[in-house]
């Protein structure tokens, strides 16, 4: 059967994938509430189409921190893609670099950013970073993709503690054996604290705060972009500390259940961002890299033709009078 659509591709992956491995691409938080919000949010999105524009011909292409991609749509930073396909993240970097696009690397890769920057030398990749009570681990990380050419870090601040996945904790989660953090390889001594997908428990800093953005940005010259914003009063903050973007995002409502969808927050620096992260890694499983690559295509060829119905010729062209948000 021919894959459509995205939905395509998420039913081929519960079908596929163990029921552990699809519960953990798949969690919400709690009872799931924000992460069933995201998706119900987007259903009430209404388009205001334009006629009569001439949209014989489109142009989906525009720039992200001064660098041009092929469509507003990137790939969110996903862990443990090697649950999916035994290339795992090397297979993402090499489908997003076919489509110029921008890749962001999740810290929790089951490759390494050397791996990953090997695989596609001339992507065009960020880096999601957190900060850990052990702030060396953070720094090293910073300087290694900071050599290899990433081109920003997205600090991720909504997690100062681990969000309460039922799931995880009913299917005992845990990545099998062959399967690491690459990251932080040899990093981690053994030891008898308990494991929380894939490194020792309580590793995250939950003290982190603004001051902290002063100090990643006295570490490296690269642009820092903050994920995991939902107020306005917070994207100002992010203004005042000198970031250079945001990601409007609730962790696919994988941290705090009962927040609010984040296309409702109002404001996105990286427009087609999506908090689903079920599906972004259901492609991975449907042939590795070419599953990536449809993936991307699908996105790509339904971004132009909504583009051209609304009466849109190009990307500077969509503006909030072309949206309107009914209530279901």
């Amino acid at each position: 059967m021919a894959m459509v659509c995205l939905t395509d591709f998420e039913e081929y992956a519960k079908a596929h994938l163990s029921k552990a491995t699809w519960d953990y691409y798949a969690a919400g938080a709690d009872e799931c509430c924000t992460r069933d919000d995201n998706l119900l949010a987007y259903k009430r999105i209404r388009l205001r189409p334009r006629i009569l524009r001439d949209v014989s011909v489109s142009d989906t292409r525009t720039t992200v921190q001064g660098k041009e991609i092929s469509f507003p749509v990137g790939i969110a930073p996903t862990a443990f893609h090697c649950l999916a396909w035994h290339e795992g993240e090397v297979a993402t970097a090499r489908a997003t670099e076919g489509l110029n696009t921008c890749y962001i690397t999740s810290t929790y890769s089951t490759c390494s950013v050397e791996e990953i920057a090997a695989a596609a030398p001339s992507g065009y990749r960020w880096f999601q970073l957190y900060v850990y009570r052990e702030r060396k681990l953070s720094e090293q990380l910073v300087h290694r993709v900071e050599a290899l050419g990433y081109k920003a870090l997205v600090l991720t601040v909504d997690v100062p503690y681990t969000g309460k996945r039922r799931n995880d904790i009913r299917n005992q989660f845990r990545l099998p054996p062959h399967l690491k953090v690459k990251n932080f390889e040899g990093v981690f001594e053994e030891t008898s604290v308990p494991e929380e997908y894939g490194i020792p428990a309580n590793t995250l800093d939950p003290s982190i705060s603004w001051k902290d953005i002063y100090w990643l940005q006295s570490i490296t010259r690269l642009p820092i972009i903050i994920k995991g914003i939902l107020t306005k009063e917070d994207a100002e903050l992010a203004v005042e500390h000198g970031v250079q973007g945001i990601i409007v995002s609730n962790h696919g409502g994988r941290q705090l259940d009962g927040g609010p969808a984040s296309v409702h927050s109002g404001f996105c620096t990286l427009p087609g961002y999506s908090d689903r992260q079920a599906v972004i890694i259901s492609c991975v499983i449907y042939q590795g890299e070419e599953g990536v690559r449809e993936v991307l295509q699908i996105l790509n060829d339904e971004f132009r033709l909504s583009m051209a119905l609304s009466g849109c010729r190009n990307v500077a062209e969509i503006s909030r009078n072309l949206v309107q948000f009914s209530k279901l």
